[in-house]
């Protein structure tokens, strides 16, 4: 199974267009231990030719342009992709708007949750990916689910299951208990190679490592991560948004309640931080919380990173 990160960064990427920070000044400038980062997604492959994509970000198009087994091969139709399925974690823009750089009349797949499904069936832009080339596929929960898309087997199978966090910003409901958030509006994935029986999880956003995700998680081969913030008021002190990492549904990496805490015990082999904030002291790789990171034995996720599994 082949696994690479298209876009590691969160919701507006790094550098965000209009964000003054010191990271996003950092990385404009070249400085040494800063590289730029576009918005979370992966593409999976079980056997190298036909892809699904974990979360369409609305950088997808330079995200496939940037990776070659993403492109047609010689001697396909002169309209052709090897771009098969796309699964959903959840509504949120950056994980949904690169849906729209998929409509050239190309089949695919689309799979997620029953609300996110009904969020994107309200919206009749996304009516541009005709029903009857892109079919979407609800996901039950922790069921195994085989992959398919454009009549092709992907080899794989998704297992979708919710995890703490927070219902897309466009739909909070501000009079609801926790803004009108439902079981499935964040959910994990994780992912099977059919032959072999190999998975991984990826995991983008999560508001709490709690002890059912503890358990599941627990001995995984590899997991990609919620990565968005450090320090719960991270946002906050930098003068950035009024918000915790908890307002926004993001566990923070550190802390008695952070990421890094939670997964010590759980004896994951490989643990890598996706969805990262350009607000993050990580970005910087010459920083002593990227230390402290790594310390934990965590990778930082990085736009191109390839994983064979």
């Amino acid at each position: 199974m082949r696994i690479r990160i298209l876009g590691s960064g969160a919701g507006g990427g790094f550098p965000q267009w209009n964000c003054n920070c010191a990271n996003c000044r950092a990385v404009r400038a070249g400085e040494a231990g800063f590289s730029a980062r576009t918005q979370s997604s992966l593409a999976v492959s079980a056997d190298g030719a036909n892809w699904v994509l974990l979360n369409a970000s609305p950088d997808l198009r330079e995200q496939i342009a940037a990776a070659a087994q993403l492109a047609p091969a010689e001697g396909d139709p002169v309209r052709a992709s090897p771009i098969k399925a796309v699964a959903l974690t959840n509504g949120d823009v950056d994980h949904v708007a690169g849906l729209l750089n998929l409509r050239e009349a190309q089949p695919f797949s689309v799979y997620a949750a029953g609300r996110v499904l009904s969020a994107l069936a309200a919206n009749p832009i996304f009516t541009i990916l005709q029903p009857q080339l892109v079919p979407r596929m609800e996901l039950p929960m922790d069921e195994a689910v085989p992959l398919h898309g454009a009549g092709v087997d992907l080899g794989l199978s998704i297992r979708a299951f919710p995890v703490p966090g927070k219902i897309a910003l466009y739909l909070e409901d501000k009079s609801a208990p926790n803004f009108g958030t439902s079981a499935g509006d964040t959910l994990g994935l994780q992912i099977i190679e059919t032959k072999t029986g190999a998975s991984f999880f990826y995991i983008p956003g999560c508001a709490k490592v709690d002890d059912a995700l503890a358990a599941r998680l627990r001995g995984a081969a590899l997991v990609f991560f919620d990565g968005t913030l450090f320090h719960e008021n991270e946002m906050i002190e930098q003068g950035l948004m009024g918000k915790t990492g908890s307002r926004m549904g993001h566990v923070n990496m550190s802390g008695a309640d952070g990421s890094m805490a939670a997964f010590a015990p759980l004896g994951v082999a490989r643990k890598i931080y996706v969805h990262i904030n350009n607000s993050n002291p990580v970005l910087n790789a010459n920083s002593p919380e990227h230390a402290i990171a790594r310390d934990a034995g965590w990778e930082i996720g990085a736009d191109g990173m390839e994983v064979t599994l």
